[in-house]
């Protein structure tokens, strides 16, 4: 792989997977219904108007989900695996890179997930209490799932295993779950190996 391909790889890659970061987080901070006045969900909505504004005249709403935004990050993830898929020499099977983008969302969703959680986690140990406008918004995004699962957990006299259990769940629910799709979807290695970082 020539020097010129890394850089572009590089570039595709950074740029394509924070801006698909950035919508899928709009999507999910409007399902859990965050703190619109965050700082960090300001950013979030400036950066994603212009694009999403004009798409929710032709996609509305449904049942309190933003589907304009769910879309706009599945389009996102497509154009962004298109280009790499394009660098590395692979070309545009377009019907492919339609299924690639929809497991390329569902591993991205995983990972804010996990990295979110372990932001959390490591943050409670170095600055407990913090009010960080992320910690703040982190904590929002991660509160509907983790709620039920400290709910049912047994009174440890107060050490917190729900996030032990909830990374757990996660992964098994990423094997059982992502695996196949990458099978299915017929994913090449070399695009999994940049997109994912299999």
């Amino acid at each position: 792989m020539s020097a010129f391909t890394q850089v572009g790889l590089l570039l595709i890659n950074t740029i394509g997977s924070l801006f698909a970061l950035v919508v899928l987080m709009r999507f999910l901070l409007q399902l859990v219904r965050a703190d619109f006045y965050n700082p960090i969900s300001q950013f979030i909505v400036k950066v994603t108007n212009p694009l999403l504004i004009p798409l929710r005249r032709v996609i509305p709403g449904f049942g309190g989900l933003d589907l304009a935004s769910l879309l706009l990050a599945w389009l996102a993830q497509c154009v962004y695996i298109a280009a790499i898929a394009m660098m590395l020499g692979l070309g545009l099977p377009w019907a492919n890179i339609l299924v690639w983008g929809t497991i390329g969302l569902v591993s991205l969703l995983f990972n804010i997930y996990f990295w979110g959680l372990l932001i959390v986690v490591i943050a409670s140990w170095i600055a407990p209490n913090s009010y960080n406008p992320a910690l703040i918004l982190i904590n929002q995004l991660l509160e509907p799932v983790m709620g039920p699962i400290r709910a049912k957990m047994p009174d440890m006299g107060g050490l917190d295993l729900s996030p032990l259990i909830f990374i757990l769940a996660l992964k098994v629910a990423e094997i059982l779950l992502l695996t196949p799709l990458y099978q299915l979807g017929q994913v090449p290695v070399a695009l999994a190996n940049v997109v994912i970082g299999l």
